[in-house]
């Protein structure tokens, strides 16, 4: 058996400015490969066949799905990410919910210091924690 990455399935050609968007936020962080569908291939010219890139050294593959599906993310499969201080988490929280829904408003529920889940304008689930 190989390695297990997570895979995140994107529609309407937003792969790549969601890997540039989540990249940028994160340190650590980079783009480390992409493909891209060619003229007369499966999918629109240009967008991504698949591609890989890391959040502080957790490895992501993606793509742009040419098909359309009639689902896309779900909460129960979110990206967890532990933050070290009151700052770095206002910020990740505030910058991931541009655009989009709280499914969690950051705030104290006493389990951690602080926690926030939310769905960012892509759609993909995020849990946002600053542990006690």
């Amino acid at each position: 058996m190989g390695k297990i990455t997570p895979f995140l399935m994107f529609q309407n050609g937003k792969a790549e400015e969601a890997m540039n968007y989540y990249t940028s936020l994160i340190e650590d962080s980079e783009i480390t490969s992409i493909v891209r569908y060619g003229a007369n291939e499966n999918g629109d010219e240009g967008t991504v066949m698949k591609a890989s890139f890391s959040l502080k050294g957790q490895e992501f593959l993606c793509i742009d799905s040419n098909v359309k599906h009639e689902f896309s993310f779900t909460p129960s499969f979110s990206i967890y990410v532990a933050c070290d201080s009151e700052e770095e988490i206002g910020h990740l929280y505030q910058k991931l919910i541009e655009d989009g829904q709280a499914l969690m408003p950051l705030d104290d529920y006493g389990f951690s210091t602080k926690f926030g889940w939310l769905n960012d304008r892509f759609g993909v689930s995020w849990q946002i924690d600053l542990p006690k």
